[in-house]
């Protein structure tokens, strides 16, 4: 019973399986064909609209191959009507040159015919020129054999004589155009040389300061002069070893003279012992002690008197060892000049001068400061100061301008630069103020003698006078052996041997005289 039941149940339970599955088959089929069919109407309505949208593009596509045809066949036109005006222009100046042509070809005939004629004129011509030179050779002969028989000359004599002749005229006339191209080069010359010197020497205004070797300390009192030689001379020794100089006690009242070359160690001298007398220890310890504290000083105020210098001049980047040495010739002079002042007084000139002709003025009073440095290390270095001033600034980094001009103010060297000759100038122009240097009288007399013993050398020289203290001769010639053209040449001789021969301050001026007087006497 059970086992029915089962297989009932188990059939209805197919049965209703194969309904459902059927029922799903149905209603699959049924929603699918509804689907499809949406489906092609959608897809019908798509191609519908693909047409008309072809279609519309279709169109305006059309529209625009007409247009572009339209453009290009427009754009076409027009160049092919330019092309054409442009080829009409073209075969219109083609026409004109072949007519052109054509003319200068007719031309060209006519002018060869009219050359072929002129050229049998010239052979003609040609002929008779040389039938004519002939002739004139010919009488030139006769009058050569002539002038031969008149003269009694032969042809190479003539020519001598006439040579001769045109070389002195030549000579007279270069002599002549010298003198003139002289006398205007010299006259504009001398012109702004002077103009540049006197505003140099205007803008220097320096004293007329004349240093000696010995200095001179005033004693409160004659009782002084015993405390200073001390017992047994022991004070005396002991300043004169400590600082260098001699101590000079003589009858001099109130006074005692410091003598020494060395215008440092004399200085050193002189404030030691004006601190002796006022402090009234006077002993060879306190004379030892004093003097090393002044040497102490005397380097801090030789530094600060460079430094000073160099701020007045207006300088930058000095090496210091420099500003030490140019302080130092602060007590330096040169047959009598101190030898700072005149640095500065160059400097200064340098300057106005470099700017007269618009050169560097900075580096011009550079040079006109440092050209003498080398004095201040003379006495520890062998060799003229020129030289050495040199040596000291290529050592201390100063540039090549600078050192040929310290090393040429003398002439040593041969100035390379401007500066360099500047230089000489400047320095001659404060060296030879007045009142600037002082010269012994035997020096300055053999001076004079040896410039007139110069120009007396010389043959037509009559007498020579030397005056302005030696910077100026006048030679007197002889004016049947001179003439006024060879006294020019005379003059330039005994300037170059004076030059060579003779060592002085500054220039010297050479004046030849040629003089011819005519004396009759009335009876």
């Amino acid at each position: 019973m059970n086992s029915n039941i089962k297989i009932i149940i188990y059939a209805v339970e197919v049965l209703v399986f194969i309904l459902i599955f059927f029922a799903g088959y149905f209603i699959r089929k049924f929603f699918g064909e509804k689907h499809l069919r949406e489906m092609e109407e959608r897809a019908k309505k798509s191609l519908d609209n693909s047409k008309k949208e072809f279609e519309n593009r279709k169109k305006e596509i059309e529209l625009e191959v007409k247009d572009a045809k339209f453009k290009i066949q427009s754009d076409f036109e027009q160049t092919t009507k330019d092309r054409r005006f442009e080829l009409a222009n073209v075969e219109k100046r083609l026409v004109q040159k072949e007519e052109n042509i054509d003319r200068k070809v007719d031309l060209l005939d006519r002018k060869e015919k009219d050359i072929g004629r002129r050229e049998g004129l010239l052979v003609d011509k040609e002929r008779s020129i040389e039938a004519r030179h002939n002739e004139f050779s010919r009488l030139i002969e006769e009058e050569k054999a002539k002038l031969q028989r008149i003269s009694g000359l032969s042809v190479e004599e003539a020519k001598k004589l006439f040579l001769q002749r045109v070389e002195m005229d030549a000579q007279r006339e270069a002599q002549i155009l010298f003198k003139t191209i002289e006398d205007r080069t010299r006259e504009s010359a001398d012109k702004k040389a002077k103009e540049i010197l006197s505003l140099s020497m205007q803008k220097c205004a320096a004293e007329h300061v004349v240093n000696t070797t010995v200095s001179v300390v005033n004693l409160p009192s004659d009782e002084m002069k015993g405390r200073i030689i001390g017992r047994e001379g022991r004070n005396i020794r002991a300043l004169e070893i400590a600082t260098g100089v001699d101590v000079i006690i003589d009858d001099t009242p109130e006074a005692v003279i410091l003598s020494g070359f060395d215008i440092v160690k004399r200085e050193i001298a002189r404030i030691s012992l004006e601190r002796l007398l006022q402090d009234g220890r006077i002993h060879p310890g306190r004379i030892e002690e004093v003097v090393n504290k002044v040497k102490q000083e005397m380097e801090v105020t030789i530094k600060e008197e460079g430094e000073k210098t160099i701020f007045e001049i207006g300088l930058q980047k000095v090496h210091p060892e420099i500003v030490r040495l140019i302080g130092r010739l602060k007590y330096r002079t040169s047959y009598g000049q101190n030898a700072l002042q005149h640095m500065k007084e160059v400097s200064v000139i340098m300057g106005v001068m470099a700017g007269e002709l618009n050169l560097d003025v900075t580096l011009a009073k550079r040079i006109g400061l440092l050209h003498d440095i080398g004095k201040a290390v003379t006495h520890e270095v062998e060799g003229p100061h020129a030289k050495i001033g040199a040596d000291l600034a290529k050592k201390y980094g100063e540039g090549p301008d600078i050192i040929n001009a310290i090393a040429s103010h003398h002439e040593e060297e041969v100035p390379g630069t401007i500066y360099a000759v500047l230089l000489q100038a400047a320095d001659a122009v404060s060296a030879t103020r007045p009142g600037a240097r002082r010269e012994s009288l035997e020096n300055y007399i053999k001076r004079l003698e040896k410039l007139e013993a110069i120009a007396d050398s010389f043959k037509g020289v009559e007498k020579a006078f030397a005056i302005q203290a030696g910077r100026e001769i006048r030679v007197v010639v002889q004016p049947d052996r001179i003439s006024d053209l060879q006294a020019m040449g005379l003059a330039r001789e005994i300037t170059k041997k004076i030059e060579e021969g003779l060592e002085y301050p500054g220039q010297i001026r050479v004046t030849v005289i040629r003089e011819t007087r005519a004396v009759e006497y009335a009876k």
